[in-house]
């Protein structure tokens, strides 16, 4: 099995990639408390920083730029900077981004069979 490092995997399994390591490769560029929640809001139209972290409900400004940031670094969205006064930046999904969308909507698929709506009513 493929292990995660801090830095990354490590060089045997990039070697000789098994199943394994492409699933854990697709759990870790997915991990982080508000990349699904971050691919969602971008799905129809690309969204200024302040639009995101207000859908978001607040996020702090560093949590929300660290998020962007490793999702930037792992090709999933764009970043575009506008030279404009304020500054405009926007963000929007990539292709590779685009391609997990077919992943998401199978998780959802799964989460509405198995999720037992009983557990969320006396909340």
């Amino acid at each position: 099995m493929a292990k995660i490092c801090p830095k990354g995997f490590h060089e045997e399994d990039l070697e000789n990639p098994t199943p394994i390591f492409h699933l854990l490769y697709t759990q870790n560029i997915m991990t982080g408390r508000w990349k699904l929640m971050i691919l969602d809001y971008l799905i129809d139209e690309d969204k200024r920083f302040s639009d995101i972290q207000r859908h978001l409900g607040g996020l702090s400004q560093g949590s929300l730029t660290k998020q962007l940031k490793e999702m930037e670094h792992d090709q999933l969205i764009n970043r575009c900077v506008y030279p404009e006064v304020p500054l405009r930046v926007e963000y929007s999904l990539t292709d590779k981004g685009r391609d997990l969308l077919p992943i998401l909507e199978l998780m959802v698929a799964y989460g509405e069979k198995y999720t037992n709506t009983k557990l969320f009513k006396n909340k």
